[in-house]
């Protein structure tokens, strides 16, 4: 059976959680492949919401099987108390997820120097990070000064592995930070818990994922974060410190490629992001302000206001054609029942001429091309009918999805789980 891809098309908080909670009553194994606990996914069921962080938010489902990918930065501490909470809510995580061997642990040091470098940095140089770690823990991956989840499996070797990084780091912490040095009694224990709470639970999922697809079993990735943070393809140095989009995916989860058949990009009806970096569609002042209201835009893991613009087709045509979506689900239309016209972006000058591409560099110097389109000022909440939309809605709609060149595959109208059309 096949595995497929949710991916976010725009800078991340694109309602990715409630496509994929939607999906998921269709799915066997739902896998986050990147990223840590700096992302949050809201669900709405019944009027309920619920917050994801490092937990897929399939756990809902009782059928399903949830993976922590080796693409993922995992805070033990982090993990189990969001693990406490949703057993609380009745769901039954211990059993029913698993955890990669090769995944790497998050450490306090590595909280400690991310919002050292943060706070130290010139305003023109901040990236916007949520100081939770996770950049400097995929620095020390990538610096092969890292554990991983199999390692805390075997005390002894756990203990000379902490102790050599230690001395490394505490050098790090002391002399180049002017920090306290973080004691090896007060990490060493935390890992034990952890592996004697998780232990179980922690497994080669790279060969699992992919034995699973063989046996028939129905696969569904799932990141954190947009196209327009990936590391390599988005604003940067503006960018999360991994790959969110489709070759992350493969990377980070070690299912074949030629398993993967669909790859579903999640854009709003407009855009938002959070942190530092260029926006083209920015809408700045009080008009900000008030789409930011009416979207609820605010971080659901550190409640930060999310920057407001107007839907970017350059942006999604990006998105498109790095991560090979065949299918876009439209999410929040239902927001933009407040306007009576609707501006989208619809290509990029540079220096008087029109850009071809979304560049790679220099996108805080272009200057956005904008074509104006007629809204509805009817409330479409809950809508799951296309037929239902006023007529200036579908329009819009359609006319997005021609300006893309890409179907537009489902539509939510709020944010419950049933607030959802499916596209004929």
């Amino acid at each position: 059976m096949p595995a497929n891809l949710v991916v976010g098309a725009q800078w991340g908080d694109e309602g990715k959680a409630k496509v994929i909670d939607y999906l998921s009553k269709d799915t066997d194994i739902i896998v986050r492949y990147q990223g840590g606990a700096n992302a949050g996914h809201t669900v709405v069921v019944g009027g309920k919401k619920y917050v994801f962080h490092l937990v897929p938010s399939g756990i809902i489902y009782d059928n399903t099987v949830c993976v922590i990918g080796n693409g993922v930065v995992l805070d033990p501490d982090y993990f189990l108390q969001e693990c406490a909470e949703l057993e609380k809510s009745g769901f039954r995580v211990s059993e029913k997820i698993l955890i990669s061997d090769s995944c790497h642990i998050l450490l306090p040091y590595h909280r400690m120097i991310d919002e050292a470098r943060e706070l130290g940095s010139s305003p023109e140089r901040k990236i916007g990070t949520t100081k939770k770690g996770i950049g400097m823990c995929y620095a020390d991956k990538m610096l092969r000064m890292g554990l991983r989840a199999g390692d805390l499996l075997d005390k002894e070797g756990l203990k000379k592995k902490l102790e050599h990084i230690l001395d490394v780091k505490n050098q790090e912490l002391v002399k180049y930070y002017d920090l306290e040095p973080v004691r090896f009694d007060e990490i060493y224990p935390n890992l034990l818990h952890f592996a004697e709470r998780m232990g179980k639970n922690i497994i080669n999922t790279i060969y699992y994922l992919n034995s699973e697809l063989e046996k028939g079993k129905r696969i569904l990735l799932e990141g954190a974060q947009g196209t327009g943070l990936d590391i390599d393809f988005g604003t940067y140095p503006y960018v999360t410190s991994s790959n969110p989009t489709t070759g992350g995916a493969l990377a980070g989860s070690g299912v074949n490629f030629r398993h993967l058949k669909d790859v579903i990009g999640i854009t709003k009806a407009y855009a938002t992001r959070v942190g530092e970096g260029p926006f083209p569609s920015e809408i700045l002042g009080e008009a900000g302000d008030v789409l930011r209201k009416l979207g609820g835009e605010y971080g659901s893991t550190t409640g930060r206001p999310r920057r407001c613009g107007w839907f970017d087709v350059e942006m999604i045509k990006h998105s498109i054609t790095v991560n090979g979506i065949n299918s876009l689900v439209l999410t929040k239309i239902d927001v933009l029942s407040h306007y009576e016209s609707i501006p989208v972006v619809i290509g990029y000058e540079l220096k008087g001429k029109r850009l071809d591409h979304f560049p790679s560099q220099g996108l805080e110097d272009v200057k956005p091309v904008f074509a104006d389109f007629k809204g509805w000022k009817d409330d479409i909440s809950g809508i799951c009918d296309f037929a239902k939309l006023p007529p200036t809605c579908q329009s819009y709609i359609n006319k997005l999805q021609e300006l893309v060149g890409t179907k537009i595959g489902i539509v939510s109208t709020g944010p419950d789980r049933e607030h959802t059309i499916i596209m004929k």
